[in-house]
């Protein structure tokens, strides 16, 4: 198996000289463990999974002979399942205050992860690891995507360029490492085992009663409705199960990183803006596999592709964020009016519209509607058309085209 390098290895070293916890979240086969054993070589650090039974046992049982058996430094991997130990880490780090003690690894969100933040508070940093991006798979310098022309011409650098058609191949294909490195060629057949052997066995530990065609439906639903406002009715008529229980398993969908949420932009200043969120998945390959698309082509050329593409772009955007351990704000913007921007960046006090076309040649009129934002009481920005155009480009000073091989 081929190691693809991954843009968070830096953060990991750069925080564990700083905090005595170091936890990567994030879902399944993402391929957490895989870089932390990668960064661990030639080191002196121990690890141990619970996802063993017995190490688990010990782990809850009697946490703190389990921490002089495993003594630090030590990775400890799917750490969710003993949050027992989490008192104990806080006893050591502040007995010994020891950069990098702990490395700890979940598959679930540190954010929605029950007790963590009171027992690790201050001392631990928090990372989260996604689906590989297509800087990461494809090449170049990844940095936090900015709608600034200068970082914009300095993206260029090692990326490898790719038309409509290599894009919606890269949507198709999907960014989990099992298939970019080729050790599942097929899609189709990964994401099927995906489903049964990862996704609904943790359902199930966090879930008690689960009906294994009702959560099959389920998703499906919620991957249909990707890049949409949520609606939660909806989801629930199509999946048979009522409104409290898609609630709770969309819930759990967030907490095992599958799926995130943009929420509309809002200020006091701007009124009658709708209050619902959209959703999103992490990996389209698992949204392609889940709609029954066979193909990237008849993807291209689907009902669906432009929503297909919005939730690509928003996902890489996110990725080119958290990939730098750090946390974006990001947002849609649409108001009662059905006025839309499909991706609003909030950063050092400006907000940067963005909207995303397939087109390869987008006209002035897309960037008139940035105007709205003019009545925040947060200054607006650069804004960008991410598209299918071949190069980098602009609209007028104010307003950038951007090609998507460049996120």
């Amino acid at each position: 198996m081929t190691y693809i390098k991954r843009n968070l290895e830096k953060v990991v070293l750069q925080v564990t000289k700083e905090y005595p916890v170091v936890l990567v979240s994030g879902s399944r086969q993402v391929g957490k463990t895989t870089m932390l054993l990668k960064l661990m070589e030639g080191t002196d650090r121990r690890y141990v999974t619970l996802d063993d039974l017995n190490e688990r046992s010990l782990a809850k049982s009697d946490p703190e002979l389990f921490l002089q058996l495993h003594k630090p430094p030590v990775l400890i991997d799917e750490v969710q399942y003993a949050p027992e130990l989490f008192t104990y880490m806080k006893l050591y780090a502040d007995r010994y205050h020891e950069p990098g003690a702990f490395w700890l690894t979940g598959s679930q969100q540190f954010s929605l992860m029950r007790g963590v933040r009171e027992s690790l508070a201050g001392r631990v940093a928090v990372l989260s690891l996604t689906s590989l991006s297509q800087t990461e798979i494809f090449g170049g310098h990844m940095e936090p995507f900015m709608v600034d022309m200068e970082l914009l011409s300095a993206r260029k650098e090692g990326r490898e360029k790719a038309d409509a058609g290599e894009i919606f191949e890269r949507i198709y294909r999907g960014s989990m490492p099992a298939i970019v490195s080729r050790v599942n060629s097929n899609p189709q057949i990964f994401y099927s085992s995906y489903l049964s052997t990862y996704i609904e066995r943790d359902v199930r530990e966090l879930s008690n009663a689960i009906d294994s065609l009702k959560f099959l439906r389920f998703i499906t639903a919620v991957a249909a409705r990707c890049g949409q406002m949520l609606n939660v009715a909806d989801i629930a008529r199509d999946a048979e199960i009522d409104q409290t229980q898609t609630r709770d398993w969309l819930k759990i969908l967030e907490t095992l990183g599958i799926i995130f949420y943009l929420h509309p932009y809002s200020n006091n200043l701007l009124k009658r803006l709708v209050k619902t969120p959209k959703l999103y998945f992490y990996d389209m390959g698992l949204v392609c596999h889940l709609t029954r698309w066979t193909s990237a082509q008849t993807l291209e050329n689907g009902a669906m592709n432009g929503a297909f593409l919005e939730s690509y772009v928003v996902s890489e955007v996110r990725k080119t964020y958290l990939g730098n351990g750090v946390e974006p704000y990001m947002y849609y913007y649409r108001d009662k009016d059905a006025k839309e921007i499909d991706l609003v960046l909030e950063h050092d006090g400006m907000l940067n519209p963005i909207e995303i076309r397939k087109t390869a040649n987008p006209g002035t009129e897309l960037v008139k509607m940035f105007r709205v934002l003019d009545r925040s009481s947060t200054p607006r920005s650069n804004g960008a058309i991410i598209c299918m155009k071949p190069e980098l480009s602009a609209i007028d000073r104010e307003n950038f085209i951007v090609p998507m091989w460049m996120i």
